[in-house]
């Protein structure tokens, strides 16, 4: 058997089960995935830093991991929770184990335990700080250290996952089950992404248009990504309270005067909306799977989602557009401005893990750059 691990939640709930990945104490925001795949995605994904993740479904590690399935250059979870954790993969693809590869980037997990009573516990009582140890095996004890860590409210995660340097994205070559790249461009359009903890998956898309994609940290001022004459402005994912990134907003704050097309996806949605006057809010236990209904009127997609907080709707100024609801709660999943070519969603049509019903977003930013640059030569010619 492997060595026993302990799992305490700050309400004082308690689980006992097994070591699945590092050995230690990592202590975090618990929530709960609803996916049934992309385990890799998921604990990959910067937006997931400072939370542990709690796996609904039951089995996980079946298939092992891969280097083409990570979506940033590390795991970025705290910790994972499972039902019952594979350790004897089976997949031509699988390059490791799942507890190996949690080993090695020194992520502490627990399996052999409900995950089905921790999911209820945490949709009755909301999202709410946890702890997983090999080390401190006394519940009363890791309940202390629980009860230590900074709530998430307030918490601004982006300066632990954003990149220290501006690199331009070059894309691998697409393997045989990813998108088939669009007609290479002879003029690409120049997109400069804002990195608050931006997903692989995103720039693969982005370059797949088209674009040649320049990534810059999140504390870029918008006069240096102006120096780049962007065909468009990407607002990238990203972990933690968005009101807490106050440099970011002021940044995307300036740059909605510029003229240029904003797509933002996720925390980059809530940044806009902050940016302009709105407000957010904690949500009880967050949207965290593949499954979402969004839409409006007669157009729904099924979404990938993960997100922790929301925008107001009523403190959005008069001229945005609520385009997407997420249906099952009502709340804002997308953004349009009525004069700018400005526009974002709560969700991820990038999927990666999840269904590809909003890829269409990506033609609709590579649209507006379009116009955009034909509108900038004609002045030029004027």
């Amino acid at each position: 058997m492997p060595p026993p691990a302990l799992l305490v939640l700050a309400d004082g709930t308690v689980a006992r089960g097994y070591q699945y990945g590092a050995k230690g104490t990592a202590v975090g925001e618990v929530v709960f995935n609803t996916g049934m795949t992309g385990y890799q995605e998921v604990i990959t994904d910067p937006s997931y830093c400072g939370q542990i993740v709690l796996f609904t479904y039951p089995e996980l590690g079946n298939t092992g991991v891969n280097p083409e399935d990570e979506e940033s250059n590390r795991v970025q979870v705290q910790g994972i929770i499972v039902r019952h954790g594979c350790t004897r993969p089976s997949s031509w693809r699988a390059t490791e184990s799942l507890p190996a590869y949690l080993e090695r980037w020194q992520v502490v997990g627990i399996t052999g335990v409900d995950t089905r009573l921790l999911t209820r516990r945490l949709r009755e009582q909301g999202a709410m700080n946890g702890a997983i140890s090999t080390e401190i095996l006394d519940p009363q004890e890791l309940l202390e250290v629980v009860m230590q860590a900074p709530p998430m409210t307030g918490l601004n995660l982006v300066p632990r996952v954003t990149t220290s340097h501006v690199y331009e994205w070059q894309t691998p070559t697409p393997a045989p089950w990813e998108f088939a790249p669009l007609p290479t461009r002879s003029d690409p359009l120049v997109v400069v992404a804002i990195d608050f903890g931006i997903k692989y998956n995103i720039l693969r898309r982005l370059a797949s248009y088209g674009c040649r994609v320049i990534v810059v940290p999140a504390t870029t001022p918008a006069a240096e990504i102006l120096r780049y004459d962007p065909d468009g402005i990407f607002l990238s994912n990203g972990p933690g309270d968005p009101a807490a990134v106050t440099e970011g907003i002021q940044t995307v704050r300036e740059l909605l005067t510029s003229g240029r097309p904003l797509f933002g996806i996720c925390l980059g949605h809530q940044i806009l909306g902050l940016a302009s006057g709105g407000q957010t809010y904690k949500l009880k236990f967050g949207h965290h799977g593949l499954n979402h209904p969004a839409g409006a009127g007669q157009h729904v997609a099924i979404s990938s989602q993960n997100h922790g907080f929301a925008l107001a709707p009523e403190t959005l100024p008069p001229q945005w557009q609520i385009t997407d609801w997420n249906l099952n709660d009502r709340t804002v999943a997308g953004l349009q401005h009525q004069e700018l070519p400005v526009f974002s969603v709560q969700y991820h049509p990038e999927a990666s893990p999840g269904p590809h019903d909003a890829d269409y977003y990506f033609a609709e930013f590579v649209r507006r750059m379009e116009q955009y640059r034909q509108q900038k030569r004609a002045r030029y010619n004027s």
